[in-house]
């Protein structure tokens, strides 16, 4: 039953994705623009397979700075989220300042970081946990917020205290709110490593995407696209498996 089940589920996925790719195809090969500047999948497939370790290479580099800042921007986030839920004059004090810190554009604070800080990994991962602890920040205190105010209520009634209220009670009850922004960041955290790679670095898809790029040798430049894409696709789908095992109460439910 589970396999079939599974079966139902891969389906329509795969079904998109291979109409996707076949529509992709038939329009290169129409030849409504040149083949160089618009190649099909296939020659996308040729492309990598004339030198797959140079791209595997750069993918290491970045799957490497992708995880390390996701993780520091998770860390960040939650922390973030906790503290200014838990008081409300820092939350009223801070809450603006973050609000304001997303609307700088990533692109204009990677050179910045590059200038202060050399091509090393510390502005990278500066960069990924900006971009990274927002989307978590604010979806873990909405959470947080929306804890059943009866329930919080009764507790206090039977004398619980502050943190046995946030530990028993609204931390659960924010959690998939706050797996909503770890899938949000787990997306963003990948093309964060790019944006940084394409700024300042000696490797990485984002390196490899501006070398192409500079070669114009488009076909490579969609390897690396696939690979960003593919990459965040498998970040996103490790912490859909994790959100599964935390919380089976709800998906269940659902």
């Amino acid at each position: 039953m589970k396999a079939a089940a599974a079966f139902r589920a891969f389906l329509p996925p795969a079904a998109a994705a291979l109409l996707f790719l076949a529509a992709w195809e038939t329009i290169a090969r129409l030849e409504w623009f040149p083949p160089f500047l618009f190649p099909g999948p296939l020659a996308v497939a040729a492309a990598f397979l004339e030198n797959p370790a140079i791209v595997f290479s750069h993918m290491g580099s970045t799957l490497v700075i992708a995880v390390v800042g996701y993780a520091l921007g998770a860390v960040v986030g939650l922390a973030v989220a906790f503290a200014l839920h838990l008081s409300p004059l820092l939350r009223r004090a801070v809450a603006p300042l973050l609000l304001l810190s997303q609307n700088v554009p990533t692109i204009v604070l990677a050179p910045l970081l590059v200038v202060w800080f050399g091509f090393g990994l510390q502005p990278k991962l500066m960069l990924l946990t900006m971009v990274c602890f927002f989307p978590i920040a604010i979806a873990t205190l909405d959470g947080l917020a929306r804890a059943d105010r009866s329930m919080v209520g009764y507790m206090r009634m039977a004398g619980a205290t502050r943190w046995q209220t946030f530990v028993k009670l609204e931390l659960p009850w924010s959690m998939p709110s706050m797996f909503s922004g770890l899938k949000v960041s787990a997306a963003y955290s990948v093309l964060g490593a790019v944006i940084s790679e394409w700024v300042g670095a000696k490797k990485g898809l984002g390196v490899y995407l501006n070398l192409m790029h500079s070669g114009f040798q488009v076909d490579n430049m969609f390897v690396a696209i696939v690979f960003i894409a593919s990459l965040s696709l498998v970040l996103f789908g490790l912490v859909v498996a994790v959100e599964r095992r935390v919380i089976r109460w709800q998906i269940d439910r659902e």
